[in-house]
């Protein structure tokens, strides 16, 4: 599970952060927006700088910004442990994945609904993590697409197992059995969490919820 601190109240952030962290979450996944890959923006280097104080978590950034390669380095000063860019921004990946990995930290791709697998195929060996997104990246309130099963699908029987299988969208508890039985790994959930009267165990229901649907995926061949 990797709860997404933009659905958190920011207002009490390190004690939303604290209340995930009792409920078992090693993993935060940060969604940095831009205003001009996407429409929206959320927050950037300072929050996730301050954040770091209050948190032992795996910090996962995935930016959803049009220069990655630029900001980079920023976000990995600020604490970050993980980033995340798209391929929609970039016409060299490789370039970019080697610039992140040379920070001294694990890099991941993400696709778009609309974007095929193929788009990826030249740095899908390469990468510690491969997202894909199930709502179209900068809108709350979507609706999970579940076209984007066939593509985990996929990804599931192509990646090592050294790589992680992250998906991010409309995660919630009747959306998060289907993503695990297609073959993902990690769970990118916010509304479902933090919307809730109780964060941490609802972040307990969603991972046993993924555990079960895996399980039985596997027993059913």
């Amino acid at each position: 599970m990797a709860p997404s601190v933009l659905a958190a109240d920011f207002g009490r952030l390190a004690e939303q952060v604290a209340a995930v962290e009792a409920g078992g979450a090693e993993m935060l996944h940060l969604d940095v927006m831009d205003g001009h890959f996407v429409p929206n923006i959320s927050f950037g280097v300072p929050v996730i700088k301050s954040l770091r104080k209050y948190t032992k978590c795996f910090l996962d950034a995935h930016l959803m910004i049009a220069e990655p390669k630029r900001y980079a380095e920023a976000f990995v000063n600020a604490g970050c442990d993980h980033i995340t860019f798209h391929i929609e921004v970039t016409d060299e990946p490789q370039a970019v994945m080697e610039h992140i990995r040379g920070l001294g930290v694990s890099v991941g791709v993400s696709i778009n609904p609309g974007t095929a697998v193929s788009a990826i195929e030249g740095i899908l060996g390469d990468v510690d993590l491969v997202l894909v997104m199930s709502v179209w990246p900068g809108f709350g309130g979507q609706s999970f697409i579940p076209d984007v099963l066939d593509k985990v699908k996929e990804l599931h029987a192509r990646l090592g197992s050294h790589q992680r299988l992250q998906i991010d969208g409309g995660i919630d508890d009747k959306t998060i059995g289907p993503a695990a039985a297609a073959g993902a790994d990690t769970f990118v959930a916010g509304t479902a969490i933090f919307g809730t009267p109780d964060p941490p165990q609802a972040m307990r229901q969603l991972h046993q919820l993924a555990v079960q649907a895996a399980k039985r995926s596997i027993s059913n061949g």
